[in-house]
């Protein structure tokens, strides 16, 4: 920037100006370092500042949305939380970017400076800025967060966010933005309305409409300290009384057929009103795997672990064309998108669900379309598989025999017993016909997933597209 703000002048400031507080190089190869940053394929050819906000002072917080711009002429929006201190003064954390008058920081390195983001949705604000305005919303019936309220980063950084906030809400930060309602907060105000309790419930969420794009920023939630994640918990309790644990995942199924059944309840919402499937999208799913399963048992490696399915290739596509031609049946509802062991936490009110933004790595639209149920079930039966070989790999210890079988069969008893009829295919063997092609398109997406990141991993998606293809 080339002249410092005064005190007396508006809080929000023009995107020009943020732009003129940072250094393009730094901010540029800074983004492209961030775990979060989805296109590490791509080199950033430019960022522009497209929006920004100053949200309050010593330091300035700056709420930047950025776009950063490819060679190919594509372009990815994302969310930047800034602390902009004057030139000579200190902080702990690195500075992104120097310009003569300022340093921009990541305000993720002091996560007390986000408190403010809470406190802007506690107070219902609406922000106007150059292109477009910023608003700030709490739930209803939710009490406010005090001013004195310790903040603390939670976990490793993943493709968002999150800080603890006084051990009672969990606000996470939304970093790569596509255009529309996210689904986290589409799917958690849904169910906060409704009062399902396995849910940590909203508290509240901030948003941005304009020119450049609208969507949501972030959410703020319950916060549980007594949970222990549902992965976690498998891994010790696999070890240490595997048949209680058997008995919580039967609980686990029954939770999850209530969510589906809730999800299903508002014929009224388009949004998550039930419709009936059709043909076309089983073939639209089926042509997709049909190519993925092309594309990667052409590039197997020369390794003993994928020996079990080398040159298997047609095999798999037949199995699963004869799979496709029994037929849909049941319903399309608004689902979880990405439902799996770590997508769980036990407490001592039992289990409860997170994260329903969906696969990060799919467009937005595509999280919020309506699918089968059992498009939940089969990723949840994987990570039954997952968990089950990961005590091996990890620990060096056999896990229980029988124990994934076990599993698929106390969680599924459950979760067929709860679930509306109406919601699943007409009698079991299409009921298991569906759900073996949506544990195929998983495991397929594993297996690509494996030989990219965790080669010591790749046995596991292997079994399991073996098993499929073994099975009646």
């Amino acid at each position: 920037m080339k002249r410092p703000l005064k005190m007396s002048e508006p809080m929000q400031i023009p995107a020009a100006e943020i732009r003129e507080c940072l250094d393009e190089e730094s901010l540029r190869e800074w983004v492209q370092r961030q775990r979060w940053y989805a296109s590490k394929s791509r080199a950033v050819a430019g960022i522009d500042v497209v929006e920004g906000i100053v949200l309050s002072r010593d330091p300035f917080l700056f709420i930047a949305l950025i776009q950063t711009r490819f060679a190919t002429g594509t372009h990815e929006r994302y969310q930047l939380p800034l602390a902009l201190l004057p030139a000579g003064a200190e902080s702990v954390a690195r500075p992104i970017a120097r310009t003569d008058g300022w340093t921009a920081y990541d305000a993720l390195t002091e996560p007390e400076r986000l408190l403010e983001l809470v406190r802007r949705m506690d107070s219902g604000d609406e922000i106007e800025a150059t292109e477009g305005h910023f608003s700030f919303h709490r739930a209803d019936g939710v009490a406010s967060v005090s001013d004195a309220a310790a903040v603390r980063p939670i976990g490793v950084e993943q493709s968002n966010s999150s800080v603890v906030i006084d051990e009672q809400l969990v606000l996470k930060v939304f970093r790569k933005l596509e255009a529309g309602i996210n689904p986290e907060l589409e799917v958690l105000r849904f169910l906060t309305d409704r009062e399902f309790p396995n849910i940590a419930p909203l508290h509240g969420w901030y948003e941005y409409e304009g020119t450049p794009l609208s969507a949501t920023l972030g959410v703020a939630q319950q916060f549980l300290p007594d949970a222990v994640g549902g992965w976690e918990l498998a891994l010790e309790e696999m070890h240490t009384d595997p048949d209680r644990f058997l008995h919580q995942l039967g609980d686990l199924g029954w939770v999850t057929a209530r969510l589906h059944n809730l999800l299903a309840s508002d014929a009224g919402d388009p949004a998550f009103s039930p419709e009936e499937p059709s043909q076309e999208s089983l073939s639209l799913l089926t042509a997709t795997v049909d190519e993925d399963i092309e594309r990667i048992f052409l590039r197997l490696p020369n390794d003993e672990r994928v020996a079990p399915i080398a040159g298997r290739g047609q095999d798999v596509r037949e199995r699963l064309a004869a799979r496709s031609q029994v037929g849909v049946g049941g319903r399309v509802i608004r689902t979880h998108g990405d439902y799996h062991l770590g997508q769980t936490l036990h407490t001592q009110r039992g289990w409860v669900i997170i994260d329903f933004e969906g696969e990060p790595a799919r467009a937005l639209p595509e999280r919020r379309a309506k699918r089968s149920p059992l498009r939940d079930i089969a990723s949840m039966m994987r990570s039954f598989a997952y968990v089950t070989s990961a005590v091996e790999i990890l620990y060096a210890r056999p896990a229980p025999e029988d124990f994934e079988q076990r599993a698929r069969e106390r969680f599924l008893t459950e979760y067929f017993a709860e679930v509306d009829p109406t919601l699943l295919p007409a009698g079991d063997a299409a009921v298991v016909n569906l759900l073996s092609i949506y544990e195929l398109e998983k495991a397929i997406y594993e297996l690509q997933y494996e030989l990219d990141n965790r080669p010591d991993w790749v046995s596991i998606p292997v079994a399991g597209i073996r098993r499929l293809l073994e099975s009646e």
